[in-house]
This record gives structure tokens, C-alpha cells and sequence, in this order.
């Protein structure tokens, strides 16, 4: 079986996480600087294929009330425009607390915020796929 993807958009940079194969777990990947769109859908194709993956998930920022914000919008915009230089399938999941998720992690790992700014990204992408991966079990 192939891996699923999640990313976490931020502006300044991009957070990715894998399954295993089986869809079973989810682990953080890389957090890749956001330098641009086209040098982000290079990077994420060699990944797409060195790692077998078959479907990405991307994290939404809606708020709270489940309505749109600005960043909502951008996110989208992202992966609309994604969607036409990949031809892996992608889906929008619902990303709220994912970050608060991401922060209380990496605080039961010991790490200070500094020391785990440069992980947050990718552990952030960990907890969208997970919330995924938790409601998609019949993979």
C-alpha cells in the first residue's frame, strides 16, 4: 500500500508528514522552507516519489466557528493551484488545534519553543495526518 502525505502550510514554512504504508501511523517528515511555490512542487514531487505516496492531505486553517479566514483562503489558493502540477490526489482536513497539538508535543519532549520552532512545522503535518488517519481507518 502506498504512504499518505500531509502538509502545514505556513508562511514562512512548510510542514510535511508520512504514514508508514500501511496507513497505520503517522510521523513527521521535513519542514521545508517556503521559498516559493515552484521550487516547493519540485521539492514535493521527488518526495511523492522517493516515499510511494498516493494521496496528500492539507491541512486547512478554518476558525474556530468552522468559517474562513484570510489564511483559510490563502491555503486554498495553494492547493487549488497545487492540484494542477501534481498528479497525486489531494484533500483538504480540517487543521484547527493542530499547532496547540504540535506545541504540546514537542513540550513533552523536553524541547524549549526555540529549540522546537524548527520541528513544529512537521510535527504540526504529523497531527493533521493523524486526525486523518483516525477518521479514514478503512483505508
Amino acid at each position: 500500500m502506498s504512504r499518505i502525505l500531509a502538509i502545514d502550510h505556513g508562511s514562512k514554512r512548510i510542514g510535511i508528514a508520512l504514514s508508514d504504508p500501511l496507513r497505520i501511523f503517522a510521523k513527521p517528515f521535513a519542514t521545508l522552507p517556503n521559498s516559493g511555490f515552484k521550487k516547493f512542487v519540485t521539492r514535493l514531487k521527488e518526495i511523492i516519489a522517493e516515499q510511494d505516496v498516493s494521496l496528500i492531505v492539507l491541512g486547512m486553517p478554518w476558525a474556530i466557528d468552522g468559517s474562513k479566514t484570510p489564511k483559510t483562503l490563502e491555503v486554498e489558493a495553494f492547493g487549488l493551484k497545487l492540484k494542477k502540477y501534481i498528479d497525486t490526489e489531494l484533500v483538504f482536513w480540517d487543521e484547527r488545534y493542530s499547532s496547540s497539538e504540535a506545541d504540546e508535543a514537542l513540550k513533552t519532549m523536553g524541547l524549549s519553543w526555540e529549540e522546537g520552532k524548527s520541528a513544529r512545522d512537521a510535527m504540526a503535518a504529523t497531527m493533521i495526518l493523524k486526525s486523518y488517519l483516525e477518521n479514514h481507518e478503512s483505508n
